[in-house]
């Protein structure tokens, strides 16, 4: 098959991947006709509008392959010229997923198998066992072929890999139990040790041959067997996307590499972590989904946090390849696309070009109606990047966080059976960073460096050897820890620790935790006649109410109690300090969303000297891009004065601003200081 040769305009995108550029497009999808001068049609009024990117490829495997080794590329590439032409650089979304109808017929081993040991029929996407080897082998060697075909095309901006990592049901298959065999005789080697971790004389459990070994179910089983369950499920889903991103860089070294990732979807939650240290993921990326309101900020906060758990510690910008449309308020996409800035996005997506004539999303609005005619959607996207096109000099945004959010899909995995999962802890003090204006970064404590003032560990349930030696080395060496509750509960293994707790760090936080009480239970002799979960904090002689399902009972061995639970007998420790190297470690035995999380976040942020956030009216989004550029963006619906110091002008609005202006509702602003 002849392969294009790469040509000086080849080289066309490339430089502009760095910084200094804002993208704006749509995710297009041209398979759904093939229709050249209807895709010509929709090339110009992309052009008209100013976009500089679009989406394509995802969910189409079978529009490229419609038969085993029969290829249709010649339309495709057709598409890829006019896109080349009107200066529109392409992800092409390389679309593994779903796989086609030929290969599930091929190879019924790929088919999903529920929990109750049903074959499901492939009506829908995401519904094919990734780790079959079947799928693997042909998945691998169209991304093989896609790469060569197109990697030196010129309007090639990015690979895409796959869509939405981690969604689709997990398969509980005879070859997916087989597959789970011989990974445990990896991990384990002999049936004793499987055992020990296991648990095995519980219930009369013990496995005598490593073919008695079934799947654990969602519903039931050890949470030992199922925490080693979902470590296989996502080694799988992970090693596909790794053998994924190696072809691409054998093939295709100096193309950039995207995805929408959902690694955290409730049907297959996995492991990302790997992958976004490994830097195989050039351009982090997912899909931007805040809902349609304007005047509430509930979506943006969500999503905001979401780019935070894609991107981990990756200093490369993020790509928001997917973006809402449907039916946004007029001005909330536009209040959405700003909001992404401040976090280091790059690129916004619209999903999708055109409301779709059929199929799963045929109902879903995009920016054009049924009919191709442009409509408020288009025009908002064509607004967001002519402003865009003003101020991407200064972008993307690099974070400068002093502050790391502890996160382990161990963790995440074993806090199910908690009132508070881990994630869960992460976003609610994530939430506070938000309303303070100041950057943090969700790291994974075995890959991270740990350079930071302060180190939260919001839930971080599982603790192994490696994650309690780096943090008794940071302490040691004077940096500061702040531990909620329902951390280091359990051992690499998935058991509750017998030792002291928090476990293999005891010592470090200087307490025993001891075990845990429910508040609605305990409130039935609450001094105050507290109902449900309300508790009273005496921190220091202030008075502070929380709430919380769960409170940890807490004996200080060094640590200094800086809080107790007043309303309950017994002036209960809730907050302590305990000096240990030249470092502090503090524990709240409390989840993060109990409501005190904020004030302490300010006392140790005053302590450690962490920058605060531009100084703004509450409702106002802002950063300090440089020592003379700064964003905002007003969420709130009253207008907000901004006070600046000195003579500025708006690059957004173009107007002359002298100490102080005024953001109205909703507005974006861009102030450089004269």
């Amino acid at each position: 098959m002849m392969k294009r040769m790469i040509t000086a305009a080849a080289m066309f995108f490339i430089p502009l991947m760095v910084m200094g550029q804002l993208y704006v497009g749509a995710n297009y999808h041209p398979h759904d006709d093939k229709d050249i001068e209807k895709i010509s049609q929709d090339v110009r009024l992309m052009k008209e509008a100013g976009f500089t990117c679009v989406r394509m490829g995802h969910l189409a495997w079978d529009s490229y392959e419609p038969q085993e080794g029969v290829y249709d590329f010649e339309w495709f590439d057709k598409v890829m010229d006019l896109m080349h032409e009107a200066g529109i650089g392409v992800i092409l979304d390389i679309p593994t997923r779903p796989a086609p109808l030929w290969l599930h017929a091929k190879y019924p081993s790929i088919d999903i198998v529920d929990e109750n040991g049903n074959r499901q029929y492939p009506n829908h996407r995401y519904m094919e066992d990734v780790g079959d080897p079947h799928f693997q082998e042909h998945a691998l060697r169209f991304v093989r072929e896609m790469a060569e075909r197109y990697s030196s095309h010129p309007a090639l901006m990015a690979f895409g890999v796959d869509n939405e990592p981690g969604d689709g049901p997990i398969s509980y298959s005879e070859s997916v139990r087989l597959r789970f065999v011989e990974w445990l005789k990896d991990k384990y080697n002999d049936l004793d040790t499987l055992n020990e971790a296991w648990d095995g004389q519980r219930w009369s459990r013990k496995v005598g041959e490593w073919n008695e070994i079934g799947l654990p179910l969602p519903w039931q089983g050890a949470p030992e067997r199922k925490l080693d369950f979902r470590r296989f499920i996502s080694d799988e889903v992970s090693g596909f996307y790794f053998s994924f991103l190696n072809v691409l860089k054998e093939v295709a070294p100096d193309v950039l590499t995207n995805t929408n990732a959902w690694y955290y979807s409730t049907k297959k939650y996995f492991d990302y972590v790997p992958l976004a240290y490994s830097g195989l993921m050039t351009r982090n990326g997912f899909g931007f989904y805040p809902g349609n309101s304007l005047k509430t900020s509930w979506g943006i906060w969500d999503n905001v946090f979401g780019i935070t758990r894609v991107q981990f510690e990756a200093e490369t910008p993020f790509w928001c390849s997917e973006f809402t449309t449907m039916t946004a308020v007029p001005g909330s996409i536009r209040k959405a696309a700003y909001s992404t800035l401040f976090y280091g996005n790059q690129l916004v997506c619209g999903w999708t070009w055109q409301s779709m004539h059929g199929g799963e999303e045929q109902y879903l609005e995009g920016m054009l109606d049924w009919d191709g005619i442009p409509n408020r959607k288009y025009h908002e996207y064509k607004q967001i990047a002519e402003e865009f096109a003003k101020i991407e000099d200064y972008f993307p945004y690099k974070l400068k966080a002093e502050v790391g959010l502890a996160y382990s899909f161990d963790s995440q995995m074993a806090s199910a059976a908690f009132p508070e999962d881990h994630q869960q802890q992460i976003q609610k003090v994530f939430d506070q960073f938000i309303v303070r204006n100041m950057d943090c970064r969700m790291i994974s404590i075995p890959h991270s460096g740990m350079d930071y003032k302060l180190v939260i560990l919001p839930g971080l349930a599982v603790m192994d050897e490696e994650t309690a030696g780096k943090i008794r080395d940071y302490v040691r060496d004077g940096g500061c820890v702040l531990m909620t509750s329902n951390s280091a509960v359990v051992d690499n293994t998935g058991k509750v620790f017998g030792s002291t707790h928090p476990g293999m760090l005891a010592d470090v936080f200087g307490i025993r935790v001891a075990s845990y009480e429910e508040t609605s239970v305990m409130n039935e002799i609450s001094l105050d006649g507290y109902k449900d979960n309300r508790l009273r904090i005496d921190w220091n002689g202030r008075i502070v109410d929380v709430k919380s399902a769960r409170y940890d009972v807490m004996y200080p061995q060094t640590a200094d109690v800086l809080a107790t639970v007043s309303s309950l007998p017994g002036n209960s420790p809730i907050l302590t300090c305990n000096e240990y190297g030249k470092g502090k470690a503090y524990y709240l035995g409390l989840p993060s969303g109990c409501g005190i999380m904020g004030d302490l976040l300010d006392a140790l942020g005053t302590q450690l000297d962490i920058s605060k956030g531009p100084d703004v009216p509450y409702g106002v989004m802002a950063r300090d891009i440089d020592d003379t550029h700064s964003l905002y963006l007003n969420t709130t619906e009253e207008e907000q004065v901004i006070r600046i110091g000195g003579k500025a002008e708006g690059l957004i609005s173009g107007k002359k601003f002298k100490d102080e202006f005024v953001l109205s509702p909703f507005e974006a602003e861009f102030v450089e200081k004269r």
